[in-house]
This record gives structure tokens, sequence and C-alpha cells, in this order.
């Protein structure tokens, strides 16, 4: 059955209009076009001629001597101009062919889906957001849940459900109960959000067994899957890494054009390029393009053009080589962060060991068993006070519910503060309980 996207779009993106200039720029690539229609500056006033940047030296490498990409002449010209709104065509279509390689998924062109750019990925989730819910609208939220997508869901003033989580991933029992007995009076949900890798804030990743019991949800109850996958390239478990949600739709529903996949280079190339895209159906990719050529017109061409060059620089394996390099430096410290964590805090708080990304989230044992604590207060005040700084698990929370959770990251820690760290949280959980 074809999915009817027209029935899934927002009443807002509905509204939005081709923008009377914008929506005219693919014309100008036609043959022999003389062109009279933006404004763009001309770039014989720009006072940039090249930019060259200079590469670390790969480890291991049998050369020490850094490398180097560079942006000149007519690149460097389109990367200093207006450009097209999904993206620098040349990356766009770098993208698509990695995304097609990685999971294995047949050309965009023959599927129906293509890419997007956003400023960094959270800029594309909202606009997805936007794209596919209405206000009074209630969305599926995994649970705990990444506070940049909260929150970002409120300007859009639509419900969130909470979605509980196991050590496998999103309940699947739970979205089929929720979806079952949904009230015949309410809008049905039609999205579900979660981050299968390297979760933030618990750092765990859904098994390839839960993905699957999950599409076949999405199929049955007509939901879109957002996969917000920011850390997939960060993946350290000792078990084999799950294939995304992406990879394995065809092979599950027989259908593909439910998973809206998000992904972003902030975690492995550089978070203040902003840069990240949505792989998405191209009814939705091209609803999420009108709200960016009707608000900020583009992403930066300059950051793109310098990821591109340095994507064609290292090709594929190369940007996978260096995907590893990153997951392998974060498995280290992660190793670290939690040996101090066991030293200081065995007995004062329970976790469960990430398998990627950089966070560990701590139960403070702070009530008695049975009972659900309350970290947020002590988080706080007692914890500031004694030179500790973490995030109070309510944070994470949709509904604002008290928990007794907190997330720590391990991404910038050095050895020394996070042994230092916990002892200080120790003694903040251990006044806390002989207080009480």
């Amino acid at each position: 059955m074809d999915i009817d996207y027209s029935q899934l779009l927002s009443r807002k993106a509905k509204l939005y209009k081709p923008a009377a200039i914008r929506g005219l720029f693919p014309l100008e690539l036609i043959p022999g076009m003389i062109s009279l229609l933006a404004g763009k500056p001309n770039p014989k006033t720009f006072p940039f001629e090249a930019m060259e940047i200079k590469l670390k030296p790969v480890p291991g490498a049998s050369s020490t001597t850094p490398s180097s990409v560079e942006v000149k002449g007519k690149d460097l010209d389109i990367a200093l101009q207006y450009s097209a709104t999904a993206g620098l065509p040349r990356l766009v279509k770098w993208l698509e062919e990695f995304q097609s390689s990685v999971h294995k998924r047949p050309n965009s062109s023959e599927e129906g889906w293509r890419i997007s750019l956003g400023s960094g990925s959270q800029d594309a989730i909202c606009k997805a957001f936007e794209a596919l819910v209405n206000p009074g609208d209630y969305v599926l939220m995994e649970t705990p849940a990444y506070p940049g997508t909260i929150g970002l869901t409120h300007g859009i003033e639509c419900n969130l459900v909470e979605v509980p989580c196991d050590e496998q991933g999103i309940s699947a029992k739970a979205v089929d109960r929720i979806m079952t007995e949904w009230p015949a009076d309410k809008p049905k949900p039609r999205v579900l959000y979660t981050i299968p890798t390297g979760s933030n804030p618990t750092g765990l990743s859904a098994t390839e067994e839960r993905k699957i019991e999950i599409l076949k949800l999405v199929k049955k109850h007509n939901l879109l899957l957002f996969e917000d996958d920011a850390y997939y390239f960060l993946y350290y478990g000792t078990e084999k890494q799950a294939r995304s949600y992406f990879t394995l739709e065809p092979e599950v529903n027989g259908q593909t054009g439910r998973v809206v996949r998000f992904d972003s280079f902030s975690k492995i190339l550089s978070s203040g390029m902003r840069l990240g895209f949505i792989t998405a159906p191209k009814a939705i990719c091209d609803a999420v393009d009108l709200i960016t050529a009707n608000t900020n017109l583009q992403v930066a061409s300059l950051t793109q053009a310098v990821a591109l060059a340095l994507l064609e620089h290292w090709g594929q394996q190369g940007l996978l080589e260096h995907c590893q390099r990153v997951a392998d430096f974060y498995k280290q410290r992660k190793d670290v962060f939690e040996a101090a964590a066991k030293k200081h805090l065995t007995g004062l708080a329970t976790w469960q060991t990430p398998n990627a990304g950089m966070f560990l989230y701590l139960k403070l044992n702070l009530a008695p068993e049975g009972q659900e604590g309350d970290s947020a207060e002590l988080i706080k005040t007692k914890a500031v006070e004694k030179g500790v700084l973490a995030v109070p698990g309510v944070g994470f929370m949709p509904s604002g519910s008290k928990t007794a959770c907190v997330r720590t990251s391990f991404s910038l820690t050095s050895d020394e503060d996070a042994d230092e760290a916990f002892r200080r949280l120790a003694e903040v959980i251990k006044e806390a309980t002989c207080a009480k």
C-alpha cells in the first residue's frame, strides 16, 4: 500500500508556498539559460581568494605530516554564495551515495527518498516536526528523551506521550498498547521519535530484534518513525551493531517510506560547523525544504563546502575509518569514566554500561527500594555546592515527572576530574541519605 503523505503533513506545512525567487533557482541550471533572477552578490566583490584547512595527522599512519584540503576558485565562489535550499548539490549527491552504501538501500531516485541538509540535525528535526505535527497533536516520545527535542516540540504545542525504554530500546509492547487503546475522540499520533544508538541520555542502543518489532508496529499503526541517529558512528559495544531502521525497513515491512532518518556531523567532524541531514521520502524533504526556503533560506554554504572538500579528500572509506577512530576514543573515555564511577558510587548508584555515545546515566539510591527518589534539587543545589555539575534526570522526562536519575558526560572530562567528580558526588549522596 502506498503511503499518502498528504494525509500526514501538518496544516502549517501545507500553508507554505514555494518562495517566489528561491523556487526558481533550479531553472538557472538549464543549459543556455540567461538568469536575471536573484539578487545574488557578484563573487568579484568577495574578499576571499582561497581557503586552506590543515588536517591533523592520522594516528598510526606512516606519515605524520598533516595533509590539507583547499576550497578555491569556482568552488569558493559557490561556497560564498546563496545556494540550493536542500544543500550544495555535490554534497547532497555524496551523502546520498554514502547513505545508499552504508545502509544498503538502492539509489535514492529508485526508492523515492532523498537528502536535505540542516543547520545541525536539530534544525532538520525541528522542521520535520513542523511539517508533520499540528498543534494539539500527540507524538510518541521515547522516554527518557533528549531535552532538545522535548524543547522544540513546545513551540509546536503538541502533546508528548511517554513511551518507556528498557535495555533493548524503546518498548514495543508499550507502543502497541498505547496505539491499540488510543481513545477514539483524540487524534491518533502520527510520529514516533527515538534515538536508537547511544540514546541521549542513557547511552544504550536498541537491539536489532527490538527494531524489527518497532518497524512492524510502525506499519501496523500507520506511524512515521523519526530515527534520530546522531551517535550512530559512536558505537563501541561488544555485540555487533544493530542495523539501522533505515536499513531494515524494506526487509521487515516490504515497504519503504515510514522511516525519517536524521544524521549529524556534530559528533564526528565538528559541532560548530552546524551540519546535519535528513534522509526521508521526497514528499517530506520537500516539505522541510519549503520551511527552510521561507525562513533561513539554506544551510551556510561555506561550512558545506569545507565538509565537501574533506569528504571528497577522504572518500567513503576514509570517513568510516575516521568514525571508527572517534568511536574508539570515546570507548577509552567511557572505560576510565565508568571505572571512576565504580570506585566511588558502588552501592550509592546503579547504571547500565553504555555501548555508544558520551553519557553514563546514573540512578542514585536516594529512596528505599521500590520507591522513586528525586535527584533534581540535590543535583541543582548540593552537588553544585560541592563543585560538581551534571544534568538532573527530570530534564529528560517529557512530563517533568520526578526521577532519581542523573546524566553525566565523559566526552571532555579528564581522568583526574572524573575521579574527583564522582568522589564529590558520592559525598552528596551520602549526606542526603544520612539526613533522611
